[in-house]
């Protein structure tokens, strides 16, 4: 079954935050996983949510979603990114087959 990461972000260093934007895609993609959505046009349609950066990724499962995440290729993605943002939100939702 499809799995979804979810990922909220107020960037606070936006020309350092590029090493790890540079950094993730390929941990991703080692894991099967994809960009559904990176950045972009944001538009609160209904509610008070209104995030800054929005990302989606899908992966093939939870399982091969959290294995990305725990991967010592994302990890090291994850330390460049410390300190360079003021909100990272992160989930992990169960699509439908």
């Amino acid at each position: 079954m499809p799995a979804y990461v979810i990922v909220s972000s107020e960037i606070n260093d936006p020309e350092r935050f590029k090493a790890y934007l540079a950094a993730a895609p390929a941990t991703i993609a080692e894991y099967g996983g994809e960009y559904l959505v990176r950045g972009g046009a944001i538009g609160t349609l209904e509610g008070g949510w209104a995030p800054k950066r929005l990302t989606v990724l899908r992966f093939a499962s939870v399982e091969q979603a959290r294995a990305w995440y725990d991967s010592p290729g994302y990890r090291a993605a994850r330390g460049l990114r410390a300190g360079l943002t003021d909100r990272f939100d992160m989930v992990v939702v169960e699509g439908m087959a």
